[in-house]
């Protein structure tokens, strides 16, 4: 990769509906607000119309830029990914399934002009963490881990001196089948069609409340399930801080009071950054 003498870095974080990207100040740790630009995706459509949904906001920033000369790409990226090499690992997790085995860093390098030693990935649940560390100036702390709740269930951990990394927990066994498709937005989707209601996530749910009894059933079902994936995760981790993001966190503290006492033994912080976090976060790749 060439010198990075820039304080500026693209950055851009992957959802499993969206691609935002901005420039991010790494000596501010701050987003650029009005660099940022984001496009929707289908993530379960063809490969092409992928890397091009994902390309087009990398293409506007480098276009807009007028801050750098020096492009680099900073990617937030959910799992399973390969984020060293940049090859997509992600099958039968409800999106990219056709970017399977492809090397992104190359189709993402062709498409934007940026050299694919000059593109790096990191996975999207530690980018978020990162970022809430750097910018939130939560580094007093001597280990955090962090939730995102969303497409897919990501966690992280990051312990001072060290960079967050990726705990992968998602696939860890639980009831029927494992964490995240208890924890997800699919399982609202899932839960409520079982009685023949049918909504795209929590929050087409939540302006059901009043209408049926049954959305207060699935929130408290859902609440017990977040409970014991804190639990498991501060038990595995031996620390009781958290930081917990992603738009199903939107809704927390409706989460939390189906289960206050047992939700307030953990120092839990619900994201400010919003998405901002995974950018910064995805930007810390260049420091």
């Amino acid at each position: 990769m060439k010198q990075q003498n820039s304080p500026f870095v693209i950055a851009s974080d992957i959802g499993g509906t969206h691609v935002t990207a901005a420039l991010v100040d790494t000596n501010h740790w701050q987003v650029i607000t009005e660099s940022t630009t984001r496009h929707h995706v289908d993530s379960h459509t063809d490969a092409k119309s992928i890397l091009s949904a994902w390309a087009a906001p990398f293409q506007e920033v480098i276009q807009n830029r007028t801050r750098t000369d020096n492009s680099v790409i900073g990617i937030a990226m959910p799992g399973p990914f390969d984020y060293e090499n940049g090859i997509s690992r992600m099958r039968d997790q409800d999106k990219y399934d056709n970017l399977y085995g492809m090397d992104i860093r190359r189709e993402l390098a062709e498409r934007t002009g940026v050299a694919g030693d000059n593109i790096r990935f990191i996975n999207d649940a530690a980018a978020f963490l990162q970022g809430e560390v750097f910018a939130g100036k939560h580094n007093g702390h001597t280990k955090i881990l962090g939730i995102t709740l969303g497409t897919g269930l990501g966690s992280a951990i990051w312990e001072r001196g060290n960079n967050a990394v990726d705990a992968d927990l998602w696939k860890t066994p639980y009831l029927d089948s494992n964490m995240e498709e208890h924890l997800v937005t699919r399982w609202f989707v899932r839960k409520a069609a079982q009685h023949n209601v049918k909504v795209t996530g929590l929050r087409e749910l939540l302006q059901l409340r009043d209408k049926h009894a049954l959305v207060d059933d699935l929130l408290a079902e859902y609440s017990h399930h977040l409970l014991q994936f804190i639990q498991f995760f501060s038990d595995h981790e031996g620390t009781e801080k958290f930081i917990i993001g992603g738009n199903i966190s939107k809704a927390w503290d409706i989460f939390r009071s189906f289960n206050t006492n047992a939700f307030d033994r953990f120092d839990i912080r619900i994201s400010q950054l919003g998405e901002q976090a995974a950018l910064i976060g995805a930007a810390a790749l260049f420091v």
